[in-house]
């Protein structure tokens, strides 16, 4: 089994309840985008992550947008 390392990228799933502006991806690149309409609404970033560093200043730009956070999930190789 593959192991995950603070300083090398990562695929991960990351979800938020809430929708994600499509112009927010420029600064998520190269993670792609979906949004599930329900109740409620999910947005999904996936994709790889330079760092851990990195992937900490994804979720404080999420948290600092008030989308409540759902998941992440490391997608292992």
């Amino acid at each position: 089994m593959p192991s995950l390392h603070m300083d090398q990228p990562a695929d991960y799933t990351i979800q938020v309840q809430g929708r994600l502006g499509e112009h927010w991806l420029a600064a998520f690149a190269p993670m792609t985008l979906t949004i599930e309409n329900g109740d409620p609404l999910i947005s999904t970033l996936r994709g790889p992550v330079m760092d851990q560093a990195a992937l900490h200043g994804l979720l404080r730009t999420l948290y600092s947008l008030g989308l409540p956070l759902l998941l992440i999930r490391w997608e292992r190789p």
